[in-house]
């Protein structure tokens, strides 16, 4: 059985793993991500050679990264520095092909993960899809008719910078804001606590905990709505690690876009968390490797048929 290395490069945490045909990931593990650029890609090389023991059979390498992407090149066109300094620029495909003389396949994160939730997770059957992941930033990908919006320069839906009047998108409604915020509030540093602490404190009652996750939920809604009023998707998917926290979200969330959608439009729009969590990159990135190869070799190409799994 073919297998292919996956390797998510996110702005707190690289994941990586063993991924075969069938897209089951048969090995994972994953390590905080390096504080610059240069560092991610020798930690990128040191997953891969501890994955390379694991199979015999492994035709690529498929990363799926932070930033505006350049995934013909396998380039990293664009990364926000204050998020990943000294990412802009980097060359992974040419390192892993140069170092393992394995072809690697490189694509924006929320792209990856878009196309796994459309292909056969929480969008799958809709006819357009916007997904949403929420983390130590906000990135955005949009699929319709099965297609991926890349935009004229590979950054469509770089939906993190938008405005809203206060600050951007993920000023306002990411994981690392709602962390900063109540770490301030809270009196602590903000490496003392994590969005999951801030939950569980919020379970528990504490009054500051509860109002940081309100206001934040509210600038995701009111940014939702914004992205909906231009798109106008069938789908609405959340994603990132924040999405194990539906049962809090979900009606805070429903809440604001009652507020900040006409009824028209509110009335048509689903919104829905991630089906894959946090295989979702590796396993869109995988899968966007093997429809290429399909693609090259003449094959009629079937993004719907996807099928992901975990062992």
């Amino acid at each position: 059985m073919r297998h292919f290395i996956g390797i998510d490069i996110g702005g707190t945490s690289i994941k990586y793993g063993l991924v075969n045909e069938d897209l089951t990931v048969e090995k994972d593990g994953s390590c905080k991500t390096p504080d610059a650029g240069q560092r991610i890609l020798e930690t990128i090389c040191e997953c891969v050679e501890r994955l390379l023991t694991e199979a015999a059979d492994i035709e690529a390498v498929c990363v799926s990264s932070a930033g505006i992407i350049d995934s013909e090149n396998g380039v990293v066109q664009e990364a926000n520095p204050a998020l990943i300094p000294g990412y802009t620029g980097t060359r992974i495909g040419n390192r892993i092909l140069k170092q393992f003389g394995l072809p690697c396949h490189v694509e924006n994160d929320v792209n990856c993960a878009g196309m796994a939730e459309y292909a056969a997770g929480a969008a799958k059957g809709s006819s357009s899809m916007l997904m949403l992941t929420i983390g130590t930033g906000i990135g955005g990908a949009f699929i319709w008719d099965g297609k991926l919006w890349k935009g004229y320069g590979n950054s469509a839906c770089e939906v993190g910078r938008m405005e809203l009047g206060t600050g951007s998108f993920e000023e306002l409604a990411a994981t690392s804001a709602l962390v900063l915020n109540t770490a301030k509030r809270l009196g602590k540093v903000p490496e003392e606590i994590s969005g999951k602490w801030i939950f569980e404190q919020a379970q528990a009652g504490n009054e500051v905990c509860i109002q940081e996750i309100d206001r934040m939920c509210d600038a995701l809604a009111l940014g939702i709505a914004n992205l909906c009023y231009v798109l106008n998707p069938e789908i609405v998917v959340l994603g990132g690690g924040i999405s194990a926290q539906r049962e809090w979200l979900l009606p805070r969330l429903k809440k604001g876009l009652e507020r900040y959608l006409i009824p028209s439009i509110l009335e048509q729009t689903r919104l829905e968390f991630a089906a894959f969590g946090n295989y979702a990159g590796m396993m869109g990135a995988c899968s966007a490797a093997m429809q290429k190869q399909k693609s090259a070799l003449g094959g009629e190409t079937d993004e719907k048929s996807i099928v992901c799994s975990v062992r």
